[in-house]
C-alpha cells in the first residue's frame, strides 16, 4: 500500500473518500425519500404488503445511483481540495513544485473506478432493475402479490361474490365478522354471515382458495320461494381465483435494453426509424453520463479554490447546480432525440462538448494563470447583488421590517 500510494496520495485519498461517501449516501437518500412516500401511498391504495415498497425501492437504486455517483465524486474532490486551499496546504504543495496534474493522480484513480462502476450500472443494472420495478408494479395492481382485502369495505371476488370483513387479526390469518353474498346467475342468492373465518390454500388446486367460516348462518333466496335459513358451526366456501395476466417480456421500452441489445438494435437494417431513434438516443444518453465523470476532477479543482483571503462556499453551490442542470439537459436531449426531432450527436453530444470546453477553460485558469480563479468573478457578482439588496432595504424601512431584519422592540 505504501509503495503504491505515497504519503501525499494517501493523505489526499483520505480527504476525498470521507465526504464522497457521505455525499453519495445523502444524495441517494434524498432522491429516494420522496419516492418512498409515494410508494407507501400507492401500495396502501392497492392493498399490497409493506415489504413490496422496499423491493421497489431497491430496484430504483441503480437509477438514482447514476446521478448520485457523479455528484458524490465531484463534491468529494471539491471538499478535499477546498480544505487544502483554505488551510494553505495547497500553497505549500504548489511551492515545492507539485502541479495540479500530480495532485489529481488519486482523484483520477477514483474517477476511473467510479466511471467503470457507473458504466456497468447504466449498461446492465439499470435496465434490468427498471424492468423488475415495472413487473412488481404490475403484479401489485393485478393482485399477484397477494393484495389484501380491505377491512370494513366490500370487495368483489370472482365477479359474483361480494365479501366484507369487520376485523382482521394475526396479520390476516384470523378474520372476525365475515359477510359474503353470492349469486349463481340463475336467480339464486346466498347471504352468508359468520363470527370468524380464515383463508386456506388447496395443494391439489392452486387456482382455488377456501374461506373456512365458523359459527354463522346461510340465507338462501330464490325466485318464487321463501328464504331458507341454515345455521352452521363450520362451512367451507370455495372461491375461484381470477386468471392473472402474464407480465410482458423485457425489452418493451428502450430503457430496458442492456448495452449489447442497444448496439444490435440501434444499427440493424430491419428496425423502423422510430425504434432506431429511441435506441440510439438511449445509448448516447448513457454514454455522455459516463464520459462526463472523467471531467469531474477538473471541475472540482476549478470550483474548490476560492480567492485569497476568502472562505466562501460558493463553489459547492455552483457545482451542484452544474451537475444537476447538466443531468436534466441530458434527459431533455434524450427525449428530443427519441422523438427524432434532432440527432443524438447534436442534442446530447453537443451540450457535452460545450460543458467539457467550459471545464477545461476553468481548469486552465486555475492551474496555469496566476490568480485566475473562475469562482472569483462569481463572488464579485454576488457581492454586488448583495450590496444592491442591502442598499434597497436601507432606503425602505417598511420592507426591512416586513422581512424581519428589524426585530420588534421589547415591551418595557
Amino acid at each position: 500500500m505504501q509503495k503504491l500510494f505515497p504519503a501525499l496520495d494517501r493523505y489526499i485519498l483520505r480527504l476525498v473518500l470521507m465526504p464522497m461517501g457521505a455525499v453519495f449516501l445523502v444524495a441517494a437518500s434524498l432522491l429516494m425519500l420522496d419516492k418512498m412516500l409515494k410508494l407507501f401511498d400507492f401500495v396502501a391504495t392497492e392493498g399490497g404488503p409493506v415489504s413490496i415498497v422496499f423491493k421497489m425501492l431497491a430496484n430504483l437504486l441503480p437509477e438514482y445511483a447514476s446521478l448520485a455517483i457523479p455528484l458524490g465524486l465531484l463534491l468529494g474532490i471539491l471538499i478535499a481540495f477546498r480544505k487544502l486551499a483554505i488551510s494553505s496546504e495547497l500553497d505549500i504543495m504548489r511551492a515545492v513544485g507539485l502541479s495540479y496534474t500530480r495532485l489529481l493522480r488519486v482523484p483520477y484513480m477514483i474517477a476511473l473506478t467510479l466511471a467503470a462502476l457507473n458504466f456497468l450500472n447504466v449498461s446492465y443494472l439499470q435496465p434490468l432493475a427498471r424492468y423488475y420495478y415495472e413487473q412488481l408494479q404490475f403484479e401489485l395492481q393485478s393482485g399477484a402479490l397477494g393484495a389484501s382485502i380491505k377491512v370494513g369495505e366490500f370487495t368483489t371476488l370472482a365477479d359474483k361474490m361480494a365479501l366484507r370483513i369487520e376485523e382482521s387479526r394475526d396479520d390476516g390469518h384470523e378474520l372476525i365478522g365475515v359477510f359474503a353474498r353470492l349469486s349463481d346467475g340463475k336467480g339464486q342468492v346466498l347471504s352468508i354471515s359468520a363470527h370468524e373465518g380464515r383463508f386456506l390454500a388447496l395443494a391439489e388446486n392452486p387456482d382455488t382458495i377456501v374461506l373456512r367460516l365458523n359459527n354463522g348462518q346461510i340465507v338462501q333466496e330464490e325466485k318464487g320461494l321463501p328464504p331458507r335459513v341454515l345455521s352452521f358451526s363450520r362451512h367451507d366456501l370455495p372461491i375461484p381465483l381470477p386468471a392473472l395476466e402474464a407480465f410482458r417480456k423485457r425489452g418493451g421500452k428502450e430503457r430496458e435494453y442492456i448495452l449489447p441489445e442497444l448496439l444490435r438494435i440501434g444499427w440493424a437494417d430491419q428496425v423502423s426509424e422510430a425504434a432506431r431513434a429511441q435506441v440510439r438516443a438511449s445509448f448516447s444518453y448513457r454514454m455522455v453520463e459516463v464520459v462526463m465523470m472523467l471531467l469531474m476532477p477538473l471541475l472540482a479543482v476549478a470550483l474548490a479554490i476560492p480567492p485569497k483571503r476568502s472562505t466562501s462556499g460558493l463553489g459547492l453551490f455552483v457545482s451542484i447546480v452544474l451537475v444537476v442542470a447538466y443531468h436534466k439537459i441530458n434527459e431533455y436531449g434524450q427525449a428530443t432525440a427519441a422523438r427524432g426531432d434532432l440527432p443524438p450527436i447534436v442534442i446530447l453530444w453537443g451540450p457535452f462538448a460545450i460543458f467539457a470546453a467550459l471545464i477545461f477553460w476553468m481548469y486552465w485558469r486555475v492551474a496555469y494563470v496566476p490568480g485566475g480563479q473562475p469562482i472569483a468573478a462569481l463572488e464579485r457578482f454576488f457581492g454586488i447583488i448583495g450590496k444592491v439588496v442591502r442598499g434597497w432595504f436601507k432606503r425602505h424601512p417598511a420592507a426591512r421590517k416586513l422581512a424581519g431584519l428589524d426585530p420588534e422592540p421589547e415591551a418595557a
